[in-house]
């Protein structure tokens, strides 16, 4: 029997999670009763559809970050309290995200609490996050983050359980009092999971018949490196220097576990030193990815399409399910958009968040699905998925290498010849003023109520159309406005700006720049060189430097 504690507290400002959950600073969270007053939020919010909190089963888990361990117990204390019946936790609270949508969604949960701040730097000064994931294994909508907000605003008293800490080190089950805890192996669901997909024997195949063929995976000292060593070294045959930073770390050990050009720079620069045709990484939960091969970067955008391309042709479960339709984040290049209409498939441009693709999967509408911001993902889970798109990487290297040798490079150009280049970058000024981000982008906004923008040429370029992306959703009928500034020049290019939830601090202004060219002489052109004309107009359209104060961005992609 566990004693139930009652204990006051107040509410705090700003516990209003965004599509990616509640993120904040490690210290926020350790402040006396902020974690345990969130936590009891969510509880509380889980949809009475869904049973509400009482016997409800909860998948928990993490990208294993600083502060995990003790919120892991405050979630123990919580579930007490509210009457959950189970938890299933990952070994040592790590699973990654895709992981656990999976968990969520086989074990027919009621949902999952994610312990996790994605890309962003872990550590005592850093950041720390905590999500609610519903019964389909995809994050909370805005009806029950709204909820959380409401009850989180007006708590007044908490209900804990008296319980002893929990050994979450080791597997199987335990009691304590009326709540079920199971602790399972977050790899083994996901890698069998990945078997129903992929012809794991044709990826074998296609490494035995290539040697002199190398890849290297970057972990990122993230929660993937246990899923990426399980898949690599041990169902593929490949060596341990195939993998690399595979040991999560509460801290990702110095680093900042996001997977572009600039933060796995070490990866960039060991595939590039060594020559290896193949090089991919993964963030700190697991959710995103980054593709690149010898002397090529795929850009997230070009990636989502190429994958859709040969999906029935190189992916088994898409010879078996087919491709129902396709979809992309409104600032993500419209590569895919091109894929969709060749296959004559509807296709849809849906606000910045993964919960949007999870409405039209749910429905049967999309199959596979992208974001610029190296998310990348299909209807087997409800959540991006880091690995699920590096082995529809190798699915389709093995594939194109039975008729001919192909690189990462001879893929993208064979894409081009086929469907032209979406020249696409994005540019980020992180932790900038908030206020001023905020007037930068009300100034636009004021431009585009009064149609100033629109026949006005800057260095060449007209504008044909300026708007702030609205989006009613075709399954629920909801309405998402204000989801960033969009001009649309007469030759097709796009300006795209838009202010990011995804921090812990500050704002993240996010400028995205477009140009298609169905020109073959241009495909092989350098990315930036291809955009400089075009950003020039973006930063004189948006005065961002006077806004920001920064000369430089923090990070190019």
């Amino acid at each position: 029997m566990v004693n139930i504690l009652t204990v006051s507290t107040q509410p705090f400002e700003g516990q209003k999670p965004g599509t990616s959950g509640l993120r904040k600073r490690v210290k926020v969270f350790q402040q006396e009763n902020y974690t345990e007053n969130f936590i009891q939020a969510m509880l509380e919010a889980i949809p009475q559809a869904d049973g509400g909190p009482k016997n409800a089963t909860i998948v928990v888990g993490g990208d294993g970050r600083y502060y995990s361990d003790e919120v892991l117990q405050v979630i123990v204390k919580a579930s007490l309290g509210q009457g959950v019946s189970k938890l299933i936790v990952g070994l040592n609270g790590i699973v990654s995200t895709p992981a656990a949508s999976n968990i969520i969604r086989q074990r027919k949960a009621t949902g999952g609490i994610l312990l996790t701040a994605s890309h962003n730097p872990g550590g005592p000064d850093y950041d720390f996050g905590i999500k609610y994931n519903c019964s389909n294994g995809g994050p909370a909508p805005e009806s029950v983050t709204d909820k959380i907000y409401e009850i989180s605003k007006t708590i007044k008293e908490l209900k804990l359980g008296d319980a002893p800490k929990i050994d979450f080190s080791k597997l199987g089950t335990q009691q304590v009092g009326d709540l079920t805890i199971e602790v399972i192996d977050g790899v083994n669901d996901y890698v069998d999971l990945m078997k129903t997909i992929f012809d794991f024997d044709a990826i074998k195949e296609f490494f035995n018949n290539n040697k002199d063929f190398k890849m290297l995976f970057d972990g990122m000292n993230g929660v993937t490196g246990p899923y990426g060593r399980r898949l690599f070294v041990e169902e593929f045959g490949l060596d341990d220097s195939s993998v690399m930073r595979c040991v999560p770390l509460p801290d990702f050990g110095g680093a900042h576990p996001d997977p572009n050009l600039t933060y796995a720079h070490d990866l960039v620069e060991t595939v590039d030193k060594k020559g290896l045709d193949f090089g991919a990484a993964s963030d700190g939960d697991g959710d995103r990815n980054m593709i690149i091969g010898k002397k090529a970067f795929v850009t997230p955008s070009d990636s989502v399409a190429i994958i859709a391309h040969y999906a029935k042709d190189a992916i088994p479960y898409f010879k078996k399910h087919g491709v129902n339709g396709l979809a992309r984040s409104m600032p993500t290049s419209q590569a895919i958009d091109l894929v969709a209409q060749k296959m004559n498939v509807e296709y849809f441009e849906v606000p910045t968040g993964w919960k949007f693709f999870g409405n039209l999967m749910d429905a049967g509408r999309c199959s596979i699905c992208g974001e610029e911001s190296f998310g990348t993902g299909s209807d087997h889970i409800r959540e991006k998925d880091g690995l699920w798109a590096v082995l529809a990487w190798l699915s389709i290297l093995a594939h194109v290498n039975k008729e001919k040798p192909a690189g990462v490079q001879d893929i993208l150009q064979a894409h081009y010849q086929i469907y032209g280049r979406n020249f696409f970058s994005r540019y980020d000024y992180e932790e900038v003023d908030g206020k001023t981000a905020e007037d930068m982008v009300n100034r636009l906004r004021h431009q585009i109520e009064k149609k100033e923008l629109i026949d006005k040429t800057i260095n060449g370029f007209t504008i044909a159309k300026a708007d702030d992306f609205e989006y009613l959703d075709p399954i629920d009928g909801s309405v998402s406005k204000k989801q960033g500034v969009r001009i649309i020049f007469k030759d097709g290019s796009r300006i795209i700006i838009r202010l990011s939830g995804t921090g812990s601090q500050g704002a993240t202004v996010r400028l995205y720049v477009e140009k298609y060219s169905n020109d073959a002489k241009e495909y092989t052109h350098e990315t930036q060189t291809a955009l400089k004309p075009l950003i020039d107009v973006a930063l004189e359209l948006s005065e961002l430097e006077k806004y920001t104060g920064r000369k430089e961005p923090t990070v190019i992609t």
